[in-house]
């Protein structure tokens, strides 16, 4: 899988790939930056940075609005599969469950 060695600093991946939800969820992790378990829009715009995403403010922002179900700005372990369904629609990332 590609995205197994991935570090946060100048990493790409290749959007043809099938990543499990696992992998998603562990490489989203890295862009963590301050550790809070949570996944800020500043930290998920880095994410889709390094996926080459175009718009990444913007997809950022509509990322958080997609999957944040309490409002706070966040994304936390009980939203992450909001925000798996909002990559595999509005991204292009195919995340299977095995």
């Amino acid at each position: 899988m590609a995205i197994k060695n991935m570090t946060v600093a100048a990493t790409t991946r290749s959007l043809d790939a099938d990543m499990t939800v696992d992998e998603f969820k562990e490489w989203l992790r890295r862009f963590d930056t301050d550790q809070d378990g949570r996944i800020s829009r500043d930290e998920l715009r880095r994410a889709l940075r390094a996926i080459r995403s175009r718009f990444t403010g913007w997809r950022s922002r509509q990322g958080i609005s997609y999957a944040d179900a309490d409002g706070d700005g966040y994304i936390d372990d009980s939203e992450v599969d909001g925000l798996i369904e909002f990559a595999q629609k509005n991204l292009g990332l195919k995340i299977v469950a095995y």
